[in-house]
Parts: C-alpha cells; structure tokens; sequence
C-alpha cells in the first residue's frame, strides 16, 4: 500500500487529503493509516499570493507590451522587483508617494497602457483614495490596483499596516471590481484575466503563504464564485487566506459526519447572487469568512444579496469592528476566530 502511494504521489495532488476518497472502499484502519503517512510524508505546498503576483507579472510582460507596472517604494515586498528586472524601462517606482502613483497610473491608462499600480492595501485604499475614486474609477480608467499585505496576516507590522476595510472602501466606488484571490492558480488567472478587462480593478492580494488549493486546469469566471464539495449541512463561503482554512474544516467536519460545501469568492464585486441564493435554498446553514472587518466586507456583500432576494439568516465570521495587533499571522487569526477550529466551533455550536 505504503509503495502505491509513493507511486501515487503526484496523483494525490497539492492538498492534504484532496484525493483520499479514491480510497473509500479499502477498510476503515487502512483509510487511518493513509493519513498518517500523508500526515508524515507529505508536505503542504504553500506560496504567498504575493509571490505569484510578481511572478506572473513577469510572463504577462512578455505577452503584452502595453502592459507597464508601478510600484511605492515595495517593489521587494510586493514582488514587482521580479518585472522590474526584466523590464526596466516599463517600471516606475514613484517612491513613497502613493497619491502620486494612482495619479501617474491614470496617466498612463490615458495614453493606451495597461498600468499594474502595487503597494500594501493600507497605502493603496488609505492613503490614496481620493486619487482612486477621482482620478481612476470616476473617469472609469483601465487601471489595476494589486494591494499586497492585506488583513490581520501581514502579522508582525500590527495594526498601523493590517488593512481591514479595503474591501469595504473598494467595492463602494462605482466602475471598480474586486477580487480577492486564494492561491497561486488563482491569481495567475485574475492577473491576466485583469490585464484583457477594461477599467479599474482591485486585487487583494496576501503576505501569507498559504496552500496552492487548484489544478492547473482549473477555470474561473469573473463574477462567478467556486463550489467545492456538494454538502447540504451548511455553505462556507470564503475569500482570500480563509478558503484553504474553510477547505481543511471540511475535510476534519467530514469526520464528524457533518457535510459542508465551500465556496471560494475570488470576485466580491460584482458578486454571484445565483451561487448565493442557490446555496441558500440547498443548505441548512449559510456562513462567510473573511480576514478583513466584518462590516462591509464579504459577509455584508452576502448579506445585501440575501435580504433584497431570498431573506436567509447568515452568520458572519471576521474582524469584530476593531484594530488589529501585532503577531504572527497563523496566531492572529487563531485569536481573531478566522481559522480553521474557529469554522469548526461555529458549526458544531
């Protein structure tokens, strides 16, 4: 069995348990022992959103020259140094100036770019929002906002630089779409998916590394949320860092003999009313997760939905209406009830 499995390696694929109902017919003590040795032997890959972010921007500059990138002063953090590498002349650090940089990215939509705008979502939703709603998304301009460093998991920097309320702030402004990704398959798709849409985008994107959840061969849609597991006990619903949370409470409720489904909202805005009511009418529960506040964010665009369509009670998991702190991000959101015991309390409440 131990050497099937070795042989199987590559089948059982990037997530702990992802294929084990391969074996659901062996017996009950052989399906304990293949988890331990998975446990044992097989390490979870990880990669920051971040990462892929800069690493995808590369391959887009490539394939389309139009596409330039900017950057305040991160370009280290926010990984935009890989595309500056190689692309010197189409890379533009305006140094710690970001009102200056959504300024010089208007600019540079004006003139037929396609202008990659990077910095930490405290600076980019913050410290730049006039520049965003005036300068980018009144004109409706073809530019793409990558926020790094968003939520409670960019740990240790504390409060000061863990944006809770980007989502809020972005999904507000009329012609702005936001995407918040959860792996690297992911966020290789909403960067070139974001590259080939006109006008101005948002993309959430993590400090944190965090499980490469998809296949290569994954499809994604704008607009449409992702359905992992067909359970009718109750609907996760997730975004950014807390999917991959939501999918390891799956397998451990699975256990219990509690059957959730997951779905994974890469796009808050516009948001999939159809996979909301649908879950709605299937699922006994209904819940979402976020690292972001829990005012305004997924939970509040979910339940906007839900009150003027199909009147459904949903229980909001998130930052409660406070500041953040210092620590390390796995630990934080342990203490901000974001991870993955936190969704199996709730459930077996």
């Amino acid at each position: 069995m131990i050497n099937h499995l070795i042989s199987k390696k590559r089948f059982i694929g990037k997530s702990l348990f992802k294929n084990l109902n391969y074996y659901t017919r062996e017996e009950e003590n052989t399906k304990r022992y293949i988890k331990v040795f998975l446990q044992e032997n097989m390490k979870e890959e990880r990669k920051a959103t971040r990462q892929s972010y800069g690493e995808i921007l590369e391959k887009l500059g490539d394939e389309n020259k139009q596409v330039v990138v900017l950057d305040a002063d991160l370009a280290q953090a926010t990984k935009t140094s890989i595309f500056a590498k190689k692309f010197p002349e189409r890379f533009f650090d305006l140094g710690i100036a970001e009102q200056n940089m959504m300024g010089t990215a208007a600019g540079l939509a004006l003139s037929g770019k396609i202008p990659f705008a990077s910095t930490f979502a405290v600076f980019a939703c913050g410290r730049a929002y006039d520049q965003i709603r005036n300068s980018i998304c009144y004109p409706n301009l073809n530019v793409k906002i990558c926020a790094t460093h968003a939520g409670i998991t960019v740990g240790e920097d504390g409060a000061t630089h863990q944006m809770l309320e980007d989502i809020a702030l972005m999904r507000v402004l009329p012609n702005m779409k936001v995407i918040s990704v959860s792996d690297d398959v992911e966020t290789r798709w909403a960067i070139k998916e974001a590259s080939k849409i006109k006008g101005p985008i948002y993309i959430r994107l993590s400090r944190l590394a965090t499980p490469i959840i998809y296949e290569e061969h994954q499809k994604f849609e704008i607009g449409k949320m992702v359905q992992i597991g067909t359970g009718t006990d109750a609907t996760i619903f997730a975004t950014g860092v807390t999917v991959s949370e939501a999918l390891k409470a799956q397998e451990e409720l699975k256990e219990k003999g509690i059957n959730v489904r997951v779905i994974d909202v890469h796009t808050i805005k516009p948001i999939d009313d159809e996979m909301i009511i649908k879950c709605a009418k299937e699922t006994k529960r209904l819940i979402s997760i976020e690292d972001h506040s829990i005012i305004g964010g997924l939970g509040s665009a979910i339940s906007e939905v839900l009150t003027e369509k199909f009147p459904t009670k949903l229980e909001r998991m998130g930052i409660k209406d406070t500041f953040g702190m210092s620590g390390k991000a796995e630990e934080l959101m342990g203490y901000f009830k974001i991870d993955k015991n936190a969704i199996i309390d709730k459930i077996c409440d």
